[in-house]
């Protein structure tokens, strides 16, 4: 875990982790283990901390991972174990709400590793692919990376590697919060807002936050 020096973004909401793993294959429930782990601390609107590291499980990486990834086999033999890993970032994570791009994929593997070393999430997650598809519904497409560079946030160009994918989903969500505070006119955002947006239709969504605004005011 290290202090960061990425740029802060505007005022947000509150304190966030948000969290990014890079995996050997689509489901823990099929046996896929995490390779690498990326997490970054969100308080007020900036980027404060993160914490980035492989993580040895054992298990093997198939070619076409090791190639979209660039994690090989051969790095993973020299990397921390599991064990080590997640107590260290179950520590890190504390009690603070989570955030992920495409967040059932991320819980399920949080979830199914932390349960490996007898601990357990007790937070909620939310995904900012859903809320992004309700705040910003003229995106080309709610991919990571197409709305990034849609948006013109902060990237080093890194795909498919933990830390970079949750700094780019860290300034995501600062940008959702920022839009959000400019086009409703919010000036606290709730935990239960993010909650309660990414289940909403999106094709009701601005009506609903519209609603919300005017209800808080």
């Amino acid at each position: 875990m290290s202090r960061s020096n990425l740029t802060p973004a505007a005022e947000a909401c509150g304190a966030f982790v948000v969290i990014d793993f890079e995996t050997t294959g689509m489901s823990p429930q099929q046996g896929a283990r995490i390779t690498e782990v990326g997490a970054v601390r969100i308080v007020n609107g900036r980027l404060t901390e993160h914490f980035q590291s492989l993580v040895r499980t054992g298990a093997w990486v198939p070619p076409f991972i090791e190639q979209l990834t660039g994690i090989s086999n051969a790095m993973l033999r020299g990397a921390p174990p599991a064990a080590e890993v997640l107590p260290a970032l179950a520590r890190f994570i504390g009690s603070t709400p989570l955030v992920a791009h495409n967040a059932s994929f991320d819980r399920r593997f949080l979830d199914a590793e932390l349960a490996r070393e007898g601990l357990q999430r007790t937070q909620p997650m939310l995904c900012s692919m859903r809320v992004s598809r309700r705040v910003f519904p003229q995106a080309p497409a709610h991919k990571l990376a197409t709305l990034v560079h849609w948006a013109g946030l902060p990237s080093d160009g890194v795909c498919h590697r933990a830390l970079a994918d949750a700094q780019m989903t860290a300034h995501l969500w600062l940008h959702i919060a920022v839009t959000l505070r400019a086009r409703y006119g919010f000036g606290e955002l709730p935990l239960r807002l993010f909650a309660n947006l990414q289940n909403c239709p999106a094709a009701q969504a601005d009506g609903w936050l519209r609603r919300m605004a005017a209800g808080l005011h």
